[in-house]
């Protein structure tokens, strides 16, 4: 115990968000210290990261959808969980490296946010990955937890807090009181679903084949789940699937609120069953504290005000909701020593 204090002085020891589509670091008074795509470059058929280990975040992103033949970018989590564990531990290898510096002196110890529905055998994934990776020590914690840390709700108060996080692969939803959530959802919906939604309309509508790159662009320029004062529009181009000849077409956000209706339905409904779920208590608490949405997904325009009205509470956006998360994993580190045994790490029943 004294030791790993003695050598947390000489770690930096780090926060990590790792998302489905952008993993941040944050690190002990530094805040957050990087933020990258979680996109991975390698030979193609193999585990061999390009550029010596270094094509991974912002320079294998620019290759998506753009790979020669010999190479392939990819995003070796799926839905909030690792689908790819060698390419996934190269990321983690990278980043740790990045931020903790060839020359640090003592591996350092790692917290990472994991969405709250996932297996035992997928949080040991996420271990062994951290630890292969570079961690003295690793603990998770649960995503709604450390985005209401982030967000700095009172979830330590005898008192209902709750969050929606709106991530690329999952959406978290809790309602946490005294340090723990009381209920919650994880569902594998989330970001990518939006932009999956936006590329089967165009291809049904317009038989325009987009890729995911361009269909996030739609999402972020015009796209809206409630209506605007103003319905925007915006030119796209893409392959035409019947004559295979690039073509452009200008598309309207009304038509991509109807794309995104059935995943963003999906999430209206686990929230409203989350709040069903709750005991009567914590139920009369959200009366006066509402609902905090978080995550990219929560950006999209009209998210709050389509989530006040089907739950009748009100909805509040956090401050930066992008970083939410990880910054709630830096104030798990800076508490390591008060909360590392409500916590699963690198020692729990694998000594």
């Amino acid at each position: 115990m004294l030791l790993d204090t003695f050598l947390g002085w000489f770690s930096m020891d780090m926060g990590i968000d790792l998302g489905t589509c952008n993993t941040l670091v944050c690190v002990r008074d530094k805040g957050i210290v990087l933020n990258e795509p979680s996109v991975v470059a390698v030979r193609k058929g193999t585990n061999i990261v390009l550029n010596n280990g270094e094509a991974v975040g912002l320079v294998a992103r620019e290759m998506l959808g753009k790979t020669p033949g010999s190479i392939s970018a990819i995003r070796p989590l799926k839905d909030g969980v690792i689908s790819d564990f060698e390419i996934t531990e190269a990321m983690l290898g990278y980043f740790i490296r990045k931020v903790h510096g060839r020359g640090g002196l003592v591996r350092p110890r790692v917290v990472i946010a994991v969405p709250s529905g996932i297996t035992a055998v997928e949080r040991r994934a996420v271990i062994d990955s951290a630890e292969r990776a570079g961690a003295r020590k690793v603990f998770l914690v649960d995503e709604p937890m450390a985005a209401g840390i982030g967000a700095g709700l009172p979830i330590t108060d005898p008192t209902a807090s709750m969050i929606v996080d709106i991530g690329g692969g999952t959406t978290e939803i809790a309602i946490m009181s005294l340090a723990d959530i009381a209920t919650a959802e994880s569902i594998r919906i989330g970001g990518d679903d939006f932009d999956e939604s936006i590329v089967n309309h165009l291809k049904k509508t317009y038989n325009l084949l987009i890729g995911d790159a361009r269909a996030e662009k739609v999402k972020i320029q015009i796209g809206s789940v409630a209506p605007l004062e103003e319905e925007l529009t915006m030119e796209i181009a893409g392959r035409d699937t019947i004559s295979g000849l690039p073509r452009k077409i200008v598309i309207t956000s009304e038509e991509i609120r109807e794309a995104l209706r059935d995943p963003i339905s999906t999430i209206i409904d686990s929230v409203t069953m989350t709040l069903e779920k709750a005991e009567p208590e914590l139920a009369a608490d959200l009366i006066d504290n509402g609902i905090h949405i978080c995550g990219g997904g929560s950006m999209l325009r009209g998210m709050d005000s389509i989530l006040a009205n089907a739950t009748g509470l009100k909805v509040e956006l956090v401050d930066d909701p992008l970083s939410c998360v990880a910054r709630g994993t830096a104030v798990y580190l800076e508490n390591l020593e008060i909360w590392k045994d409500t916590m699963d790490h690198s020692e729990y029943g694998w000594e």
